[in-house]
Formats: structure tokens, C-alpha cells, sequence
């Protein structure tokens, strides 16, 4: 008998979200091997959606097996070698991951900062990419410590203009706001499936282009990580089907039913949801006394963060974020960083970006708090 039974939560922290049923019911399908036919034309469905998903025509985009930070370290130990001049816009905690990533792989870091809950100031980082001339620029889309949206076009291009590579990190915002890959002139991206995508945590959607592929053949060194070549991992998700890896089968039957579903919704109809939700969730938290932390033009509809009213500083918000977990079943998440103790991040992503998700916070928030 199945013993180790889950209680059911209404997850709407920073991630993971809650999965539709239809999800699940994938995860349940028959195993198949990694080299099954039946398998791999569902990867090539995979490969083909996440491409329209990203808004590119780039052959090599595909799910890495990890997490988003898996596909974070995909993507650096790939780009980057030794001894490269490296710039990371930081405007939050997964930004200073993108440093601290840089760092380990001996890259000669530069850094441009935004104050939490504030945009990276696209003049300071064309400033600095003028000056330092790096081979790679990253920076986060989606900044998820803060709930900010960081706008794109005019840093990538001060990137093309200096002939470097520019990686944008999608983990909170694929799905759940447009990513245009190709039209903003990004060479390569990464996401993870447990937020707007609305799956189980495990994949790393990522793409690479053409700049980034050419950089990789240029080489000076092996990339350091044998897992994440991309060299070797093109050769099993190609037409070559060169085994690498056992492939996380389940995972990836259920990322192909999500993608099904976001395509029979429609990505306008998708992004209209996030941000009416996201709106919804301000209005019915400001009579609590909640404020939103980020300035309108900057706010991420996926993930919006709240500062604390005086009632639960004053209780102590990890212990009420406590009892509404017990209480209610609902899970928000707290401030990282500099913001830890001072704000919530409540997330509305996927399947939970809906009003009737904001109506069932501020019902148990009402009681908490009376």
C-alpha cells in the first residue's frame, strides 16, 4: 500500500505551482525507453513547441534534464572559459548565482547592480558592456527574489553592438509573459518547468543559437562539465540519437502535455491571465495593508512581492506564513537576501494564475489577521 500520502496545497509561492490533472495523468503513462521510437518523436514534439514557446528557430532547443539551475550551469559552462571578461546584471539573489556561477569557472567578472526591486538600468549596463567589452552578458528576465521584470531590448542591444554573447535567464517568465529569443537577439536562454509551465520540477527548457553554438566550437578548452556539453547533448536530442544520458522519461511526457495544453490556451490568452491575476492579487491585499514592493512598469505578473503590514511583522510573518500553510493549506514564500523578513512573494503562475487562487489568499489572510 501506498503509504507516503501527500497533503494537498494551494502552492502559491515563487515555485513549484500546482500541476493540472491532465499533467499528472502524463506523468502516469507506461515507461518506455529513452531510445523508443514512440519516445523520441514525443521529444521532437517537446523540441518543436519549446520552440515556438521561446520565440526561435534555433535547432538546439531542447529540456535539459535538472533543474533551472541546471540549465543555468548549461548555459555558463558552455559560453564561458577561463580567463573571459564576463558582465552579470544583478538585481536580486539569481543574479549573484549568475556571479557566483562566473567565479567558479575562473571568468574575470564585472558587475552592474540594481537596489532589490528595482530594473537594471539599461544605460549603465551599455555603459559598462562598452567599457569591458565582455565575451558573455547575462542578466535574470525575471528576477524572482523581487518580483521584477527586467526589460530586454536596449541591453541586448549594446550586447550585439560589442560582439558578445548574451544569456537571459527565462526560469520565471516562460509561459507566463512573452520571450521573444530571436526578435530581442538573445543567443541563449534558459527556463524551468515547475513555474509558468505548471509541471513538476526537473527539466530546464534552453536554447542555444547560432553565436552561441560558434562559440562553443571555438573553444579553447573542454567545456569543464561532460553532462551539460552541449557537443555531446546535440547528438542525442538531433537526428543522430547518440545515447549520452538516460533521459527523465516521465518528466518529459508530462512537459509535452503541458505544452499541448499552453498552445490550446494560446500564449496572449496565457499572458492576459497572468497579469489579471497579478492585478486581482493587489487589490485584494492592499486593504491587509500589503504593498507591492516593485514600481507598476517593473512589475513580473508571475511573481509579485509584498511588503509586510505592521500585524504580521509584528507576529512574526514566518510563523504566519506558517498557519496559513497548517490553517489553510496555502503556501506563500518569504523574502531572500537583503528582503528576507520583509517581504512575500506570492507567485500566480500557470494553473494558479487565476482570480479564484487571490479570492482564496485573502479569505484565509482575513481570518488570520482579524
Amino acid at each position: 500500500m501506498f503509504s507516503a500520502r501527500l497533503p494537498r496545497r494551494l502552492l502559491l509561492g515563487p515555485g513549484p505551482s500546482n500541476v493540472h490533472p491532465r499533467v499528472l495523468a502524463a506523468l502516469a503513462q507506461p515507461l518506455v525507453g529513452h531510445l523508443d521510437p514512440a519516445f523520441l518523436a514525443l521529444l521532437d514534439e517537446v523540441q518543436m513547441r519549446l520552440r515556438g514557446l521561446f520565440g526561435t528557430r534555433n535547432a538546439l532547443t531542447l529540456p535539459i534534464s535538472g533543474t533551472g539551475s541546471a540549465g543555468m550551469e548549461a548555459c555558463f559552462t558552455n559560453l564561458i572559459e577561463p580567463d573571459d571578461e564576463v558582465l552579470v546584471g544583478v538585481a536580486g539573489v539569481f543574479g549573484e548565482r549568475m556571479c557566483e556561477l562566473a567565479r567558479r569557472l575562473r571568468a574575470r567578472l564585472h558587475r552592474v547592480d540594481a537596489e532589490p526591486g528595482t530594473a537594471l538600468d539599461p544605460s549603465a549596463m551599455a555603459e559598462a558592456i562598452s567599457r569591458v567589452r565582455p565575451k558573455l552578458v547575462a542578466f535574470v528576465h525575471g528576477e524572482t527574489s523581487t518580483g521584477v521584470l527586467q526589460p530586454v531590448t536596449e541591453i541586448a542591444a549594446a550586447a550585439r553592438a560589442a560582439g558578445a554573447l548574451l544569456l537571459l535567464d527565462c526560469v520565471t517568465t516562460l509561459g507566463g509573459v512573452p520571450v521573444e529569443i530571436d526578435a530581442w537577439g538573445i543567443d541563449a536562454a534558459y527556463s524551468a518547468t515547475q513555474k509558468c509551465l505548471a509541471c513538476p520540477p526537473g527539466l530546464a527548457p534552453f536554447t542555444f543559437g547560432e553565436r552561441a553554438l560558434a562559440r562553443v566550437r571555438a573553444r579553447r578548452t573542454p567545456t569543464p562539465s561532460w553532462y551539460f556539453d552541449v557537443s555531446l547533448l546535440a547528438s542525442y536530442y538531433g537526428s543522430e540519437r547518440v545515447y549520452h544520458h538516460t533521459a527523465p522519461i516521465s518528466s518529459i511526457v508530462a512537459l509535452a502535455e503541458s505544452l499541448r495544453m499552453l498552445e490550446e490556451e494560446g500564449l496572449a490568452a496565457r499572458g492576459a491571465r497572468h497579469r489579471i491575476a497579478s492585478e486581482a492579487l493587489l487589490e485584494a491585499m492592499r486593504p491587509l495593508g500589503f504593498t507591492p514592493l516593485v514600481e507598476d512598469p517593473w512589475r513580473l505578473p508571475p511573481l509579485t512581492s509584498l511588503r509586510l503590514p505592521e500585524a504580521v511583522v509584528a507576529r512574526g510573518e514566518a510563523a504566519v506564513r506558517r498557519e496559513l500553510l497548517t490553517r489553510f493549506g496555502i503556501e506563500v514564500g518569504g523574502g531572500l537576501g537583503k528582503l528576507a523578513g520583509q517581504i512575500w512573494r506570492v507567485g500566480l503562475m500557470g494553473e494558479n494564475a487565476r482570480v479564484i487562487h487571490v479570492e482564496a489568499l485573502r479569505f484565509a489572510l482575513e481570518r488570520l489577521l482579524a
